[in-house]
């Protein structure tokens, strides 16, 4: 019995997970969803590969949001709110092709990815950009958080 106890303990404990998510605190992540039809001209460019549009829906995201057809009948969708300041008057990012820049530091963002650019080398903590959970079905791109 006793050797069950240390087994159960020992499972317990290498089941603990030190890896903490570095959450941005700059950004709320609040809960909506929001439904993208294709089939309407103002997303049509989401029909083809690497084409990516600005969503300026309030109900989406914070300051909206970006999405990409990524290939495949996959899409990803993230925060227009740039990642690397408190939402502010030059926060909302804007869409440069495959790209989303923020106008408060020039910050560029890869909508492939995600992923920051241009980071400084200067030692400070850099976020990319938060992306939103996406569905395709039909001819609606769902996003939701």
């Amino acid at each position: 019995m006793k050797g069950i106890w240390i087994m159960v303990l020992g499972v317990l404990l290498l089941s603990c997970d030190n890896d903490k998510t570095n959450r941005n605190p700059y950004l709320q992540e609040i809960g909506f969803r929001f439904d993208v039809n294709l089939n309407l001209p103002l997303y049509s460019p989401l029909t083809n590969t690497g084409n990516a549009v600005y969503i300026a829906n309030k109900t989406a995201g914070t300051r909206g949001v970006f999405i990409i057809n990524t290939g495949f009948n996959t899409f990803r969708a993230f925060e227009a709110s740039c990642p690397n300041h408190a939402p502010n008057s030059c926060s909302t990012m804007d869409l440069n092709g495959q790209t989303a820049v923020c106008s408060c530091e020039e910050y560029e963002y890869s909508l492939f990815t995600g992923q920051q650019l241009n980071r400084p080398d200067d030692g400070n903590r850099y976020y990319d950009m938060l992306e939103y959970h996406t569905t395709f079905g039909g001819n609606t791109v769902s996003i939701s958080n």
